[in-house]
């Protein structure tokens, strides 16, 4: 079935290939496995956007005919370096930050207060668990049941003010989620018949 022009094909080439169901496939070589028959393509993107790509995975197995529009003869451009520190340190921050969500859910069993942290944890860095409490910035606690009435800090601080609305668009947005499971549920019917 397949008609493959190369056995190999060099990065950076264009190369057109014709599937089993007729679908023509065009874009620049990214990778190719000789063994498996398998060539990765960059594709316009498409949604039209200049700046994405379609990256498709053909299996030449499956395609009836394969084109090379353009060989490349030379060597690839070789890929911009990477930070190497920046990525180290982005991987340990995110570790770092992972270990201290575990800690911190298995410091409170409540389920609502484990829901008001990790909802603030994704805004906030700086918040962690004290006993049953949680502690914001250092400054701010919210104590069990973990309602708006139970945010404890300086009153005119902007941090207090944030949290307390912060905790209150929570428990507004559970409401509602609540409210929109119960209309989604759908009525159980019981009969008998006779």
């Amino acid at each position: 079935m397949s008609t493959v022009v190369s056995d190999c094909f060099t990065i950076g080439s264009i190369v057109s290939t014709k599937t089993c169901y007729n679908e023509e496939i065009e874009g620049e070589v990214l990778a190719f496995d000789p063994q498996s028959k398998m060539l990765i393509l960059k594709c316009a993107s498409s949604s039209g956007n200049p700046k994405r790509n379609d990256v498709n995975i053909v299996n030449l197995s499956l395609v009836s005919d394969v084109q090379i529009k353009k060989e490349v003869t030379g060597l690839p451009d070789a890929p911009q370096s990477l930070n190497l520190h920046r990525l180290n340190t982005r991987v340990r921050n995110s570790i770092e930050n992972k270990k201290r969500l575990v800690t911190a859910l298995s410091a409170c069993l409540d389920p609502e207060g484990q829901r008001l942290f990790l909802a603030i944890s994704r805004v906030i860095d700086d918040v962690v668990w004290v006993g049953q409490n949680i502690r914001v910035y250092n400054e701010v606690t919210i104590v069990p049941p973990y309602k708006v009435e139970n945010v404890i800090g300086d009153l005119d601080s902007k941090p207090y003010n944030y949290i307390k609305k912060f905790v209150e668009k929570h428990w507004r947005d559970q409401r509602e989620h609540a409210t929109t499971s119960q209309h989604h549920v759908a009525p159980v019917v019981s009969g008998s018949t006779v």
